[in-house]
């Protein structure tokens, strides 16, 4: 009896620990949200022009011109911002599938461009893992953190690591397409009748992606030669893919409700990112 009672009382004083864990790290982790989502905003500038002018689409590629007249209307205002909520799963093992549900909030900037993606990925009941992958001011950020406390893995600043959070920001401009527009900084190479190179500059970056896509027009996939990709503790170039389908008008423009994510091995595509927008709401530049 006296032994069942122990037993019971350390019990509860993990439970209450654990309790504690978990308030804390929620607490500091919103603390770290709201930093690093001033720091963001700190660096926004002003979207100029403020409107869609399909005259700026001469001499574009072919594929990319029908992209831009099946997703945007003429004039309609430029996106400035962006706030987006998805949910899904992600693959947490790095030789073996493991893939976990995840919940996410989105802020995106378009000039500067930048992120702070703000992810909760449910590893074991009550214990998420909490994840910031972002751009920020030239600097890239992957930080995960378990409850919000012990940290997991935590990458900061130029290089590699800015270079792979350029490249997601420029591939996920499928649900900002404005983004994409000569006007605001993407240059547009052909390459085919369903595909187009496309260039970004940031600072002393320059990342490109190869756009395909569909035949009424939207993106369908998006591919690099290299990202950095976290292996074992370090950062490993590898081609790198993203795929978007389920079109809808949302803002007055359209934009994919699913996506996924993958790395490009040598023996085939292996995914870690699937998910579904379930919420988006844009600020436009005035």
């Amino acid at each position: 009896m006296r032994m069942l009672t122990v037993l019971l009382v350390v019990a509860a004083a993990l439970a209450v620990a654990v309790l504690g864990a978990r308030v804390y790290g929620a607490s500091r982790w919103t603390a770290d949200t709201q930093d690093l989502r001033a720091s963001l905003d700190a660096a926004r500038v002003a979207v100029r022009p403020p409107r869609v002018d399909f005259g700026e689409l001469a001499g574009l590629p072919d594929p990319v011109q029908r992209f831009f007249r099946a997703v945007l209307k003429q004039g309609q205002p430029l996106v400035s911002g962006v706030r987006l909520r998805h949910v899904g799963s992600f693959n947490m093992g790095e030789t073996t599938d493991r893939w976990k549900p995840f919940t996410s909030d989105q802020q995106v900037v378009l000039q500067r461009p930048g992120f702070d993606w703000d992810g909760r990925i449910a590893m074991l009941p009550g214990l998420p893992v909490r994840v910031h992958d972002a751009y920020i001011a030239g600097d890239g950020i992957l930080h995960a953190s378990m409850l919000g406390v012990y940290t997991v893995v935590d990458l900061r600043g130029g290089g590699a690591i800015a270079e792979g959070e350029l490249l997601r920001f420029f591939a996920e401009a499928a649900w900002y397409p404005t983004a994409l527009l000569p006007s605001q900084g993407t240059r547009w190479t052909p390459i085919d009748n369903r595909s187009a190179s496309a260039t970004l500059t940031d600072g002393p970056l320059s990342v490109v992606l190869r756009f395909a896509f569909l035949p009424d027009g939207p993106i369908d996939t998006v591919f690099a030669e290299a990202r950095a990709r976290t292996l074992a503790g370090a950062l490993v170039p590898t081609p790198w893919q993203g795929r978007f389908w389920h079109y809808e008008e949302r803002g007055g423009m359209r934009v994919p409700l699913d996506g996924e994510v993958a790395w490009v091995l040598p023996d085939g595509a292996k995914p870690y990112w699937r998910g579904r927008l379930t919420e988006i709401a844009f600020d436009f530049a005035e």
